[in-house]
């Protein structure tokens, strides 16, 4: 049901992403620190959507579909942003373009699986790669904002290419799972699709 509490929670990560990127344009040190409370947020929301759809029995199919649509949209909207203001170094953008690479790949994947009915489970290496992530991208949204006495954007930088290095390792781990479904014909390819947070 698209009124439900979970859905609701991801429907506010994709509202959240027009108040982020609008910060980019407002003058002062100030507007970091609020891009970065609604990214934030956008996040923990990313945690509760599922936490509230299982602990309540309201997973839903819309659910399961926009979910991981979301992620990607926050991520990848707020990347741009950073690299077009020039808040990371031009070789902090090869990270930043494996990243949106990947998620375009996982995302071709899963709807070719997903028609398919062909499951893909999230891994944890894929968890800890999308909250590396998240944190970089915190870290890069501050920027120079943050305190003299800390290099914030060097963290961010260096978190990003983690990021990217889990990202490709998580990535080719998908494309393996799901290149011998690709080669068996579509009618005797299993059932159950199923999606999951931190893809």
């Amino acid at each position: 049901m698209l009124t439900s509490p979970p859905n609701l929670l991801t429907l506010s990560r994709i509202a959240a992403i027009p108040l982020v990127v609008a910060t980019f344009y407002l003058e002062g040190a100030v507007w970091n620190w609020v891009a970065l409370g609604l990214f934030a947020a956008a996040g923990i929301t990313d945690f509760f959507d599922g936490w509230l759809a299982r602990r309540t029995n309201q997973i839903s199919s819309f659910g399961r579909f926009l979910d991981p649509i979301a992620d990607k949209l926050l991520v990848a909207a707020i990347l741009l942003m950073l690299v077009a203001f020039q808040r990371m170094s031009t070789l902090a953008f090869l990270p930043a373009v494996v990243i949106l690479c990947r998620e375009i790949l996982v995302s071709g994947l899963r709807e070719f699986l997903a028609e398919a009915k062909v499951g893909m489970p999230v891994s944890r290496l894929a968890k800890w790669k999308t909250a590396l992530q998240m944190v970089a991208i915190g870290f890069l949204i501050v920027g120079d904002a943050g305190p003299a006495w800390l290099p914030v954007r060097m963290i961010g930088e260096v978190g990003l290419w983690i990021a990217a290095a889990l990202t490709m390792i998580t990535g080719y781990d998908y494309l393996m799972a799901g290149v011998p479904h690709m080669r068996k014909p579509r009618t005797k390819q299993g059932a159950g699709v199923k999606a999951g947070d931190g893809a």
